[in-house]
């Protein structure tokens, strides 16, 4: 390495190899290298990888369950609200809603809170999917949680058993073609849900359901969100 000098020239300093006749010296001492900086080209590429997010809380309510739906699918097999009387009265049309049994003012206010409820805690909800008894109709017409879509086999078989394992069936199969996120809401009635879950709901209540790996429908809880 070569040694360099500092010589004073009037008022100036220089760095040279070596000063004229009669002028100070003053050695200086060598630079030590300059720090080994790596290139953006000799950075590995674990250097440079963005933290993946920590995992988060396996869900344990069923709220919970609903609120990270955007990794599983749900499905909330949901029981008509509050309609008195039981099954349908003679005369029943499925046109005329006169002639059905339908909500009471108690069990139009209990959909709205389910609604509510749902919209407080910002469920995904992506479909919803409605039997075509006009009390089912009005229960997910006044949650208000997205387009309705009326869909027989959440029809009432309550008079007639006969279809009730086809119609179960094809419940399973259309929840099994679905994308596996989101939370489908279905409103149905009450020997609908009990053939496909076991339970026997109240009015307003609902049977949370997801699918698990070999595609089966296994229950997640149950859901009273009127209250």
């Amino acid at each position: 390495m070569v040694q360099k000098v500092l010589c004073r020239v009037g008022g100036l300093a220089l760095v040279l190899g070596g000063c004229a006749s009669g002028q100070p010296e003053i050695a200086l001492e060598a630079l030590e290298p300059a720090l080994d900086v790596p290139t953006l080209a000799q950075t590995a590429p674990h250097d440079l990888a963005v933290v993946p997010e920590p995992p988060r809380p396996e869900p344990v309510t069923v709220w919970e369950h609903l609120e990270q739906a955007d990794r599983q699918l749900y499905a909330v097999l949901l029981r008509h609200a509050l309609a008195p009387g039981t099954g349908d009265p003679a005369g029943f049309r499925l046109e005329d809603c006169a002639t059905q049994r339908n909500l009471s003012a108690a069990g139009q206010d209990q959909a709205r809170r389910i609604g509510a409820a749902f919209r407080q805690r910002d469920i995904a909800v992506v479909q919803v999917l409605s039997s075509q008894w006009c009390r089912s109709l009005d229960t997910a017409t006044l949650m208000d949680l997205g387009p309705v879509e009326p869909f027989e086999p959440l029809n009432s078989f309550f008079r007639d058993r006969r279809t009730a394992a086809d119609q179960t069936a094809q419940i399973q199969a259309y929840l099994s073609r679905q994308p596996n996120r989101g939370v489908i809401v279905m409103v149905t009635h009450q020997v609908n849900i009990t053939a496909l879950t076991g339970v026997v709901p109240g009015s307003g209540q609902a049977v949370v359901m997801t699918l698990d790996d070999e595609g089966n429908l296994v229950q997640v809880g149950l859901l009273d969100a009127g209250e």
